[in-house]
This record gives C-alpha cells, sequence and structure tokens, in this order.
C-alpha cells in the first residue's frame, strides 16, 4: 500500500516543476513535488526571463511578478551584447538585445503588460517553490525518484529516502517528470526523441569580483571575448555572464567533449578570468565550477498514459537565446490547466493529450533554433579571420586586419557589422519568444485560416486571435481609469469568453453554459459604459471580431475559439465548442 496518496506527484523543483506545482496548488489540486536534492538550484545557470514568461508569473498573482522584478536585472541593464578582445581591451563591437534598442523596445512595449528581465535559476526557483508551497504543494527535498509503474487507475513511484536509505511508494493519478535533461522519467515511460546528447563541451566558473569599471558605462548580461587561446583547442571566444550587476560573474568556456571534463580549481579558475577580463593582477573568488554538456534533442511526444515530461526533460539544448526556463514554465502552464480540469471531472482525460500536441512541436523549435544560433557566431570567427587555424600569431594578424585602410580592411570590418548584426537572431528574437501557435488538440478553428506572418517570424511577434494563438495584449480601462490588460482578464485557471457591445448573448450563454458544465466561465464585455472600455482603440483592431463577436480564451491565454459576430444560438455555439475542446 502507497505511503503517500496525491492527485499529481512531480519528479524535480527547477524551473518546470515548481511552477507545474505552483499553478496545480493555485487551481486547488492535491499536488507533491520531490527533490533528489536538499534545496534548489545552487547555480545560477538559467537567467534570461523573457516577456511571455513574465506573463504566467504574472498570472500566478500581482505579488509574485513583482518578487521577480524585486530581484530580477532591469531590461535596460542587460543592454547591449559587447564583443571585444578582453574586458579591459579593445572592443570590438555591440549589438542592442534583449528589446534595447529603441525600434524592438516598441514592439516589445506593444506585445504584452510585462517586460523581460534578467532573473537567475537561484532566484526564481525560490518564488515559484516559495508560491507552490504557501499554496499547498507538499514538497519533499533528499527523495529520489527511483522507478514508476501505472495503471487504469494511477501511478506508483518509487523513491528513495536519501536522509534514511528507505525507500517511498507514492500513488498519484498522474505523474509529470520535470527531472532535467537526463530525465530518468523520461527514460522509464519510454518517450521517443530525436537528436543527440552531449555534442560539446563547456564549463562554469562562478565567481565575485567587481569588475564595474570595465563594464558599467556599457551595461549588459553578456560579454564576448573573441582573442586567440579563448576556448579549448586555442581558437574561438570566452563568454563572460553578468550574474549580479556588477561583482557576480559566470564564465562559461568549452573543453573537448571527447577528453576527459576539466577538473577547475581555484588557481586555474583565477588564470582564465585574468586572461579574459584582460586584468593580470585580478582577484577573484571562485565560488563554484561545474562542467556541462551542449545537447541537440527534443521529445517527439511528451505523454505516456498518466506520466508526461516537462522542461528540460523534454527539450535539452545549449542555452542559446535564453529559451530554457522560459519554455519549460510555458509548458508547465499548458499542462497545469488540464490536469486541473480532468481532475475536477470538468474536461474529459482525453484533453490530456493535447499537451503533447501543444508543446512537442515547441521543443523542437526552440532546441533547433538554439543549436543554430551557435553555429550562427561563425561570421563574426570568419570576419576576423578566427577560422582559418589555431595559430595565435596569425589570428592576432587577422584581427588587426580590421583596421587597415584601404578596400580589404573595409571589407572586414563592414562584414564584422553585418555579422554581428545578424545575432539578432539569438539575441533579440521576439518572434522565436512570442509566436508560438497550438495548430491541433484544445482548439477549435471552424475552418479559419491561419494568418500568414507578414515579417520575420523569428524576430517579430505577429499578434492574432486566430484559434491557437496567445491573446493580443491590448490596454483596455476599468471604472476608475485604471489600465487592465487583456491578458489579465483572462487566465488563472478559468476560461474567458471576450466580447463587445451588442454581444450581450455571449454572456447569457457563459452563465448557462458555465452552470451546464459546472465550469468557471467568466465574460467580459467591453466598450462604452461596461465595466472595461477600449478608450484607445487598441482591442478593437487586435481583436479580429466585430463588436458583436466572441472570443473564447484558455486559461493559459491562448485563444481556444472565435465567433466573428453574434449568432442565433451563442449557448449552443459554445456548448459545441466546449464539447470539443475539453473532450466532453
Amino acid at each position: 500500500m502507497a505511503q503517500i496518496e496525491t492527485d499529481v506527484l512531480i519528479i524535480g523543483t527547477g524551473p518546470a516543476g515548481s511552477a507545474l506545482a505552483a499553478l496545480l496548488s493555485s487551481y486547488g489540486i492535491e499536488t507533491t513535488a520531490v527533490n533528489r536534492y536538499r534545496w534548489l538550484a545552487n547555480t545560477p545557470r538559467a537567467h534570461i526571463t523573457n516577456q511571455r514568461c513574465m506573463e504566467v508569473l504574472r498570472d500566478l498573482g500581482p505579488e509574485v511578478e513583482a518578487e521577480a522584478y524585486l530581484h530580477g536585472t532591469h531590461q535596460d541593464l542587460m543592454g547591449e551584447n559587447v564583443f571585444c578582445e578582453s574586458l579591459a581591451g579593445e572592443e570590438i563591437g555591440r549589438m542592442k538585445s534583449w528589446g534595447k534598442h529603441p525600434l524592438s523596445r516598441a514592439e516589445h512595449q506593444l506585445a504584452s503588460p510585462c517586460h523581460m528581465i534578467d532573473l537567475p535559476q537561484t532566484f526564481m526557483e525560490p518564488i515559484l517553490f516559495g508560491t507552490a508551497c504557501r499554496r499547498g504543494t507538499q514538497a519533499r527535498m533528499s527523495t529520489e525518484y527511483l522507478r514508476h509503474a501505472q495503471d487504469a487507475d494511477g501511478v506508483t513511484t518509487t523513491c528513495l529516502d536519501r536522509l534514511t536509505g528507505q525507500e517511498v511508494t507514492i500513488r498519484s493519478r498522474y505523474l509529470v517528470g520535470a527531472d532535467g535533461g537526463n530525465s530518468l522519467v523520461a527514460e522509464h515511460a519510454g518517450l521517443p526523441f530525436e537528436g543527440r546528447m552531449g555534442v560539446g563541451g563547456s564549463m562554469n566558473i562562478l565567481f565575485r569580483a567587481d569588475l564595474s569599471r570595465y563594464v558599467a558605462h556599457r551595461p549588459s548580461v553578456l560579454y564576448w571575448v573573441m582573442q586567440p587561446g579563448a576556448d579549448v583547442g586555442g581558437i574561438g571566444m570566452g563568454l563572460v555572464r553578468m550574474v549580479r550587476p556588477w561583482n557576480e560573474w559566470l564564465i562559461v568556456w568549452g573543453y573537448d567533449i571527447s577528453q576527459p571534463a576539466p577538473q577547475v580549481d581555484e588557481a586555474f579558475a583565477t588564470t582564465v578570468a585574468r586572461q579574459l577580463v584582460g586584468d593580470p593582477a585580478l582577484k577573484i573568488e571562485l565560488l563554484s565550477a561545474n562542467t556541462w554538456t551542449v545537447n541537440n534533442m527534443y521529445a517527439t511526444h511528451m505523454q505516456n498514459g498518466r506520466v508526461f515530461i516537462v522542461g528540460d526533460a523534454a527539450h535539452r539544448h545549449p542555452p542559446s537565446n535564453g529559451l530554457g526556463s522560459n519554455t519549460s514554465i510555458q509548458d508547465s502552464f499548458n499542462l497545469a490547466w488540464k490536469l486541473a480540469l480532468v481532475l475536477k471531472g470538468q474536461a474529459g482525460a482525453g484533453l490530456l493529450d493535447s499537451y503533447s500536441q501543444d508543446r512537442a512541436p515547441v521543443a523542437k523549435q526552440i532546441v533547433t533554433r538554439a543549436n543554430q544560433s551557435i553555429s550562427e557566431f561563425g561570421p563574426i570567427f570568419e570576419a576576423l579571420g578566427m577560422d582559418g587555424g589555431v595559430d595565435p600569431d596569425k589570428i592576432r594578424a587577422n584581427m588587426d586586419a580590421r583596421c587597415d585602410p584601404g578596400p580589404a580592411g573595409e571589407a572586414q570590418r563592414a562584414a564584422l557589422r553585418e555579422a554581428i548584426a545578424f545575432k539578432r537572431y539569438e539575441f533579440d528574437a521576439h518572434g522565436v519568444e512570442m509566436n508560438q501557435r497550438y495548430r491541433a488538440g484544445a482548439v477549435v478553428t471552424d475552418g479559419q485560416p491561419e494568418p500568414a506572418f507578414t515579417r520575420d517570424a523569428d524576430l517579430h511577434y505577429h499578434p492574432t486571435t486566430w484559434p491557437g494563438a496567445r491573446l493580443p495584449h491590448a490596454w483596455v480601462f476599468d471604472e476608475a481609469g485604471n489600465p487592465v490588460s487583456t491578458l489579465d482578464l483572462c487566465g488563472r485557471g478559468q476560461f474567458t469568453l471576450l466580447t463587445g457591445i451588442g454581444g450581450e448573448g455571449w454572456r447569457d450563454a457563459a452563465q448557462t453554459v458555465g452552470q451546464e458544465m459546472g465550469l468557471p466561465l467568466r465574460c467580459h464585455v467591453i466598450g462604452p459604459r461596461q465595466a472595461h472600455v477600449d478608450h484607445t482603440g487598441d482591442w478593437a483592431r487586435l481583436s479580429e471580431i466585430t463588436d458583436t463577436g466572441a472570443i473564447l480564451v484558455r486559461p493559459d491565454h491562448h485563444v481556444a475559439w472565435r465567433a466573428p459576430r453574434l449568432v442565433d444560438d451563442p449557448a449552443a455555439a459554445l456548448r459545441r465548442v466546449l464539447n470539443a475542446v475539453l473532450c466532453r
């Protein structure tokens, strides 16, 4: 007999696991989360926190969003990626990143009520984990997943209590593996993957040193050091990443994956730091060092019966584009409401199949994009003459040639400018972050064609209310004149119907159908003399429906269905759609 019983058991309390626990507990679901370690993240691995991720934190509550902003480095200090020969040496070039360029900043501000920040994983995890525990999640640390077996009614999971050495049996309705890039849950569930692990080797060197004199005048998260010997093999680049401005840093340094991982002591770390900073007398406080592998692998299916995987368990890739924890938390946002509605009897179990339909294509997209971004450093190496061998004298001469007068020097400078600017596909890829559309599963299009992207879909967000897309953000105003995002009208575990003047029949239909189904279903009429008014007209322009139409929004802010105008029997239409979406 199981020693512990719960509705949902989550293995792992990283960003994905803690976010899922926080969301499920917010929805009133009995949740248990276990972690094999004694506490949360001890290194600031993930850090870029994009707008879509911040919207999930906002949905968890204003206090959660506010705590993230409190601990995060503001977007203005995330700044301009710097390419240099060393922090103290000559600067080679820079690019405005993470929405820093005025045109990109405008797109960010129009796209979301949230702004991106740099929030190291050592801060993100406690925020999410604390929220989960305060809202009812039962958490067990030092508890290691061993195996599971599922049957028609649930999953029996065996864990090891690492404090006592005793095995613990947990019975749950559903099991979720949020156990990282070497996920045992995924392996034991027999889930299919494509790609390859261990395509490259890297090490992280975390240290403290006051580097403000080198960086405060050009704030950035990432300082790319291009110099002979800046990587194992004698060629390449090193990365100096800001963790906390401007006295905590993380150096990323490569190693040959075909050789044993190096041992990093304080002497080695100091040598590397001095080389990349360009200060031969620099003293550092080494905090930690660890090695990791560059991976290129994703799950093509993320569910086996009652077992699911989220986060790095499903998509394993380098940190390029800053997509890791952001995508992980969005996995959980997608899965949480579906588990909650099924467990409450408000949806059929078939709804859970839509999780993998929604998120597996995203896993493929972001793993592909992150690995492609690594290859896109090639033109920078080429423009600097760092691509033709490991002779440091030759490399130095090639780099110096960019200063030469004449056509060759001018061509090299132009090639370098273009190569650096092209890195916006990694460091300002707003569309990659915001354009996710779900094309199957819990959406009903009624044959409405998907709108084409009119601009580069990787670089630019394309707002649309087409079913499957994220609901566009627009500011509307409450009766006191306060701005309220359209996203704030939705979410928090419930479906929402948005309509306008003349569409009041949808409001009556929402009340009728919601009562019939035992499903909380809110409705907002937006228009003059209503609870929310579209003073600027932005919502009218973005909604893509008439005033009498309606947009049905899922709890994860994605559009489930839309009606361009009021129909003869709105209750019947809404009933049809919800039965289809919820697999009732």
